[in-house]
């Protein structure tokens, strides 16, 4: 199956669940050293409610695995990057700023 890309960099096999796609977009635009996201299965969970959340949680061999939490699903992130972890939290948590999703702490 050949993948539909957004912008090059956004690959899209799946669907993003909502308001995570806003997110991802801002990312991209901010962070150039993102070559590109990879959306990937999405799963119905309990505690993925209010707004939405992004946690980077495991080194792959090209970047970052993250999981995208929102309206009640999970979306697993394959992000391919060089950054480090503190990087690419610290541009997720600028993304969802931007994107008029920032939890409040």
């Amino acid at each position: 199956m050949r993948l539909r890309a957004s912008k090059d960099r956004l690959k899209v096999e799946h669907s993003i669940i909502d308001g995570l796609r806003r997110v991802l977009e801002e990312l991209l635009a901010e962070a150039p050293e993102i070559a590109s996201i990879i959306p990937g299965e999405i799963k119905k969970v309990r505690k993925a409610r209010g707004p939405v959340k992004v946690r980077v949680t495991t080194p792959t061999q090209t970047g970052w695995k993250a999981i995208g939490l929102s309206a009640g699903a999970r979306q697993e992130l394959f992000v391919n990057t060089k950054l480090a972890k503190d990087q690419l939290e610290w541009a997720i948590g600028q993304a969802l700023e931007r994107s008029g999703n920032a939890a409040d702490g």
